[in-house]
């Protein structure tokens, strides 16, 4: 039979070392708030009850959070009296009876279902209460597991430690489980007497061995666990989640010149054989397909590129964008809310924009669909096969047919029919000599200035 688990994400800190003006779990990374990051792992890991203990930024805090396929319930913690107290703000959740009761913090957005798992696995096996630990590189600050014959017996902080219990690299993460039918007695259990006057959730580890229970830890990675105080410590997260991701998608068949100079979102999609050149930034919503080539200095988001497009180099990509199979959009380019059709090309130093371009055709270099008329969008429709002569400006809303053709230089503000040629332009006039007479129109009038000044 299926354990039922209640995961409790504790996200009430005032995050006063982020030096921000909303709640730490808000910033994102790689466009996506640490929150919901945290949820979604949840959700991997088919924890679908999350009670969420909120304090800043409450409502925008549970928005974050609220992921498809998760039910949240928001408990707000109005006193910071320490974790045991914070977990206890959901005590209306933990007492509809869960098998399992997973702690888990708001900011640590790099955790994956694999240690919430593993954790809910110990406690199946009998266990009252499971610590998530790692195996610290230097484990100068964290609490310490210690462990004897496979049991824990204390987390033990480090200004607590002996000597010998300061040489144990293997340290507490701080992600806790709790057996759901004694975990309120557990947690009630848990009392403030030291210096802070606050409830520690690590003692738990203590007060199950003192009344005939058992704790055990489980190990993590120590990249998964590590948690956000700083810009600093936000900008390193991000750091790893890149690597992390990056690492992935090389595996998975996509190629990365200069892996370490792209840059990704928490749903960017790139498919086998995608080839990504360096200085590239994906935004959230990104869709590249099988063969398609992402040339240097490009930045995409809310964008579609099909199967043998190319972008770029130095191409922007705005929501909307929808390239077809082997069409391209070059350098110095901007499409928006536009489909480019298949084969079509818009080269360079173009924007396009609420539009439809066809399959085959052709936008020269400089091409404006204008788009905007100061209060609404209108869109224009380019048919296949067309050819757009370069530095046109093309006024929508505006229809230009299958197989046309558009002089160079034009500004179209009218429809123009398949098959036919627009010139949108002034006819070109010659005046021979005006370029000297206009010369010494000039000087003589600069010199006409300087004698004036001369008299003063």
């Amino acid at each position: 039979m299926e354990r039922s688990c209640l995961a409790i994400v504790l996200a009430a800190g005032e995050s006063t070392r982020m030096k921000s003006s909303m709640s730490k779990v808000l910033h994102p990374v790689a466009g996506r708030p640490m929150i919901a990051h945290v949820v979604a792992a949840l959700s991997s890991a088919a924890i679908s009850d999350v009670a969420l203990v909120v304090g800043r930024d409450a409502d925008a805090v549970s928005s974050a959070a609220a992921i498809g396929g998760v039910s949240i319930a928001s408990f707000l913690q109005k006193e910071r009296l320490g974790t045991g107290h914070a977990v206890l703000a959901a005590r209306e959740a933990i007492a509809r009876g869960y098998d399992d009761i997973l702690v888990i913090f708001g900011d640590t957005p790099l955790i994956t279902p694999g240690p919430l798992k593993a954790a809910r696995d110990g406690l199946a096996a009998g266990n009252d209460v499971v610590v998530i630990g790692f195996e610290a590189a230097d484990p100068s600050g964290y609490g310490r597991l210690i462990v004897e014959d496979g049991a824990l017996i204390a987390i033990r902080e480090h200004k607590d430690a002996t000597e010998e219990e300061r040489r144990i690299t293997y340290c507490n993460g701080g992600l806790m489980a709790i057996d759901g039918r004694k975990a309120i007695d557990l947690l009630d259990r848990i009392g403030n007497d030291n210096v802070k006057g606050e409830y520690y959730l690590t003692d738990l580890v203590e007060i199950v061995r003192a009344i005939g229970g058992r704790a055990i830890a489980v190990e993590a990675p120590e990249e998964e666990l590590t948690g956000c105080n700083t810009r600093a410590e936000l900008a390193f997260i991000e750091r790893l989640w890149q690597e992390r991701r990056r690492h992935e998608l090389m595996l998975s068949g996509v190629s990365m010149i200069a892996p370490e100079t792209v840059f990704l979102a928490w749903d960017t999609e790139l498919q086998q054989d995608v080839l990504i050149e360096p200085n590239v930034v994906f935004g959230p919503g990104v869709r590249v397909e099988s063969g398609a080539i992402i040339h240097a200095f490009s930045h995409l988001e809310g964008a579609t590129v099909r199967s043998g497009a190319t972008v770029g180099p130095y191409a922007r990509l705005r929501p909307g964008a929808d390239l077809g199979e082997k069409s391209k959009v070059g350098n110095f380019c901007e499409v928006k809310k536009a489909e480019i059709g298949a084969g079509a090309k818009v080269n360079h130093l173009t924007y396009i924009g609420d539009a439809f371009v066809g399959a085959g055709s052709n936008i020269g270099a400089g091409t404006i669909t204008c788009n905007y008329d100061g209060v609404n969008k209108h869109e224009t429709r380019i048919g296949e096969n067309a050819f757009v002569g370069s530095n046109s400006s093309l006024v929508a809303p505006v229809t230009i047919g299958d197989g046309a053709l558009v002089a160079s230089g034009s500004v179209i503000t009218e429809d123009v029919p398949a098959d036919a040629v627009a010139f949108g332009r002034a006819r070109q006039e010659i005046k021979p000599g005006r370029a000297r007479v206009l010369r010494e129109r000039y000087e003589a009038v600069k010199a006409a200035k300087k004698a004036a000044k001369a008299a003063g």
